[in-house]
């Protein structure tokens, strides 16, 4: 066994250390020139009390500050605050106590079979006589003390269904107010502005102070969070919350890994969207919320999107009514064109080349009013595209529909009209021009009788007896030859 000595100033034999107490062997005395007085008597007898005291005294003179390596067990946190555990390798072990002003310093949990490096002193347990280790702190080997917090806390909440999809709100599609906790001065709260800004000019935001770093930032995140619920029928009411904080260090982000504020936000009656950090950033906060944005800008186009797909919507319905206006047109003028084909007679393509003039000029007309409602109404959906961002986009957006309908309901309706009247009028004319054409009278059952030389006969004196004629009907014409005639 070493001697205190060597304890103390660490140098030991080469076998294993243990922990023990030994006297230091007095030194042979030097035998005096002359006859020395007889040293006092060494004191060997104690009461029990003494004893431990006094090794109690040399144990943290010697041991004061040292570092004790070892795998938690026995883990037992007290209602006092104090934690107890057994610190102990293949060999041996040795009972720890860390209080309670210590342990409220640590971030992680002490937990069976936690590998860890404990600094302190070592002391005894007097009303036992137990050897005992009097920690200052306790860091885990391997894993950073945040990490290992954050990891713990992680498999706790997760096991409560904290983190469970089933218990995430839905995001409104639509909302008109957004509640942003952060700091007030940075890029952060610039970049979300501008954003939104950009995408949906008419959205409310109301900014809650709230420090995003530091050991008052969980208290603040949650007091916004509070206040936000709270508001609800306020005129600060909001329809969602954004916590929002630039990338950093773990040490920056380890405000949005703290338990309270998990809590607060999984009881939350307003829907929340964390963006916190760089995309490659993970809290706490991030787990709890209803949704998760990489970054503060990417949270303001995540709440926009909605907004973002009307404005789309809208823009297709205001092309596809285009698209269906000229469609419409087009198809005006093939009747067009279809009934001045039925309206064609023979020899009187000058009358049918004033009325393709005519239908032409029509044509023109049709269109132009066409194009004329096209435009109109392309304004009318512009100014109720910009009258939507300013109401209730749903309903606007119904009314809008409606209105669109009754118009192209019109627009059909008057080329209906048009088209009707004016194919009443060629059919007038194509009556007319018919009962004033020689085929007409053919249909009746009058023939055109030419000589032989194709020369129209109008007279009986114009033909001789004997000789040849031919006489057109309505369909044909006969070859005869003249017998006798009468005039």
């Amino acid at each position: 066994m070493p001697t205190l000595a060597q304890l103390r100033s660490g140098r030991t034999s080469d076998t294993a250390p243990q922990l023990g107490f030994a006297f230091e062997e007095p030194e042979a005395a030097p035998q005096p020139a002359e006859p020395a007085a007889r040293p006092a008597p060494r004191r060997t007898t104690f009461s029990v009390a003494e004893l431990v005291s006094l090794i109690r005294g040399e144990l943290e003179k010697g041991y004061g500050n040292i570092s004790v390596f070892g795998e938690v067990s026995n883990c037992r946190p007290a209602t006092s605050g104090h934690v107890y555990f057994t610190l102990k390798d293949g060999e041996a072990q040795l009972p720890v106590v860390l209080f309670r002003r210590q342990a409220q310093t640590h971030r992680f949990r002490i937990e069976d079979g936690l590998e860890v490096l404990v600094r302190g002193r070592v002391s005894v347990y007097e009303s036992r006589g137990q050897l005992q280790l009097i920690a200052e702190s306790v860091e885990p080997r391997g894993a950073g003390a945040l990490q290992l917090a954050f990891e713990q806390l992680k498999g706790r909440l997760q096991a409560e269904g904290l983190f469970d999809a089933d218990r995430k709100r839905p995001l409104p599609a639509f909302p008109t107010r957004i509640g942003i906790v952060t700091s007030p001065t940075g890029a952060v709260i610039r970049d979300i502005v501008n954003v939104i800004r950009r995408r949906h000019a008419c959205l409310d935001l109301l900014v809650y102070p709230a420090a995003v770093q530091g050991a008052s930032s969980p208290l603040e995140v949650a007091n916004g969070i509070r206040y936000f619920n709270r508001a609800t029928g306020t005129p600060h009411a909001v329809d969602l919350i954004l916590l929002a904080r630039g990338g950093g260090s773990a040490e920056d982000l380890a405000g949005f890994n703290d338990e309270a504020l998990a809590r607060v936000i999984a009881g939350s009656e307003l829907p929340i969207v964390s963006a916190v950090g760089h995309e490659t950033d993970f809290t706490i906060a991030d787990f709890v919320s209803d949704l998760r944005a990489p970054t503060p800008s990417a949270a303001a186009e995540l709440i926009t999107a909605a907004q973002h797909r009307i404005e789309d919507h809208v823009a297709t319905l205001s092309q596809r009514l285009v698209r269906a206006a000229r469609y419409t047109t087009m198809q005006a003028g093939q009747r067009f064109a279809r009934i001045n084909a039925q309206a064609i007679l023979y020899r009187v393509e000058d009358s049918i080349s004033r009325r393709y003039q005519r239908l032409d000029e029509l044509a023109w007309r049709a269109n132009s009013a066409v194009n004329t409602g096209v435009q109109r109404n392309e304004r009318r959906l512009l100014a109720l595209h910009q009258r939507l961002a300013a109401r209730d986009l749903t309903r606007q957006l119904s009314q809008a529909r409606h209105r669109v309908s009754i118009a192209e309901t019109r627009l059909l309706t008057a080329h209906r009209d048009r088209l009707s009247s004016e194919r009443n009028r060629v059919q007038g004319a194509s009556t007319a021009l018919q009962s004033l054409s020689p085929l007409a009278v053919l249909q009746r059952g009058y023939a055109l009788v030419y000589d032989a030389d194709g020369k129209l006969l109008r007279d009986a004196s114009e033909a001789a007896p004997g000789s040849s004629i031919t006489a057109r009907l309505h369909k044909g014409s006969l070859e005869a030859t003249v017998t006798s005639k009468r005039s």
